[in-house]
């Protein structure tokens, strides 16, 4: 079902007008110094569209930096006047919005903790109703599309039609290769109810740690996803917030001119064929496998660590004929071919023997 909100460009100043919307920046503010010379590096890099700040860090537990408040809305301001660049910052509070306006932010965003909350997003839609700002509303933590939309909509309807999406990944309780289960299929949905609504992809926060940013960024530039959020401090191991996946400037202008960009889904006049749309759900589909392979494995070496415990031998092999039985049924129940199955079944079953040898000795 196509969703109808009212949306115009967003600016963006790169020199090459192909290039997505890049938002780049510290996860949080911390000092006057800090901010201008990350900007200053970031703008010589020519490849930022905004400088981004958190000024107030809403945190899972107490005690845990939480922002310098007001005071790093004065330091952007610095920034901005000694670069030139646009800037934005995250939002929670009415009160936030207000402050944030009130210095000349040109860019909001409102969090995946803070969109989750439909009242918090409404009070903020409410503080912001006829402001020009420019508003982006990250996922909510859990995996819920039509939240996601709802929020979107109380900011359109407040008249904001400066308004974007940003894709940071979902909470997951599965040991899984990044911080958030990227979940490209619901950043897909989205894209696919609202045609018009750019969509940002936050490669900081899926990916946890910096080795992994360039990863998530490539992939979300192939998803057709019209900009990237990225966490660049420049000096990462004294950040106070997420330092593990923060980059150094030099390494954010590294990976952006790494980047491979894809023509769009409409190049030509010629809409992209089903063979690609196919294509794209298999790759989706495989990382899904992988992740799931991998936790897989992990139980592996938990069970055979059990086994060593208690004494229990590793091989039970009333169980892997009770197993193999099982799955086979279940995969011909859904037209899988069965030697195909038992052969795989059969792979998985001598590397988790493999895991859990290792795991008892």
């Amino acid at each position: 079902m196509k969703i109808d909100l009212n949306i115009t460009p967003i600016e963006n100043e790169l020199e090459n007008p192909k290039w997505p919307i890049l938002i780049a920046g510290p996860c949080s503010a911390e000092s006057e110094e800090q901010m201008v010379d990350t900007a200053l590096k970031l703008k010589n890099s020519k490849r930022i569209s905004y400088f981004r700040a958190g000024i107030w860090k809403p945190r899972t537990r107490p005690g845990m930096f939480e922002g310098v408040g007001e005071v790093g809305l004065q330091w952007i301001q610095t920034v901005k006047k000694e670069t030139g660049l646009l800037t934005a910052c995250e939002i929670a509070t009415p009160e936030h919005a207000e402050l944030a306006l009130k210095y000349g932010i040109d860019m909001l965003w409102v969090g995946a903790r803070t969109s989750v909350n439909p009242f918090a997003v409404q009070d903020i839609a409410d503080s912001i109703k006829g402001s020009d700002v420019a508003v982006l509303v990250k996922n909510p933590v859990n995996p819920d599309l039509q939240l996601w939309i709802g929020a979107l909509e109380r900011i359109n309807g407040a008249g904001i039609t400066r308004l974007a999406a940003i894709h940071r990944g979902f909470s997951s309780y599965e040991k899984i290769p990044f911080r958030n289960d990227p979940m490209w299929k619901i950043a897909i949905a989205l894209k696919t109810a609202c045609p018009d609504l750019p969509i940002i992809c936050d490669p900081s926060h899926i990916a946890g740690v910096r080795e992994f940013v360039p990863l998530v960024a490539q992939k979300a530039l192939n998803l057709d996803m019209n900009g990237l959020m990225v966490e660049v401090h420049n000096n990462p191991a004294i950040a106070k917030s997420d330092a593990q996946q923060q980059l150094l400037p030099e390494d954010y202008a590294q990976m952006i001119y790494s980047l491979q960009l894809r023509e769009p889904s409409i190049s030509m006049g010629i809409e992209i064929t089903e063979l690609e749309e196919y294509r794209q759900e298999i790759d989706l589909i495989d990382e899904m496998i992988i992740q799931k392979l991998a936790r897989r494995m992990e139980l592996s070496r938990r069970i055979g660590q059990y086994k060593r415990d208690h004494s229990l031998m590793v091989l039970q092999i009333d169980r892997w004929e009770k197993i193999l039985q099982n799955r086979i049924a279940m995969g011909s129940a859904m037209s899988i071919n069965p030697k195909f199955l038992k052969k795989f079944l059969e792979m998985l079953h001598e590397e988790s023997i493999n895991l859990q040898t290792e795991s008892s000795e």
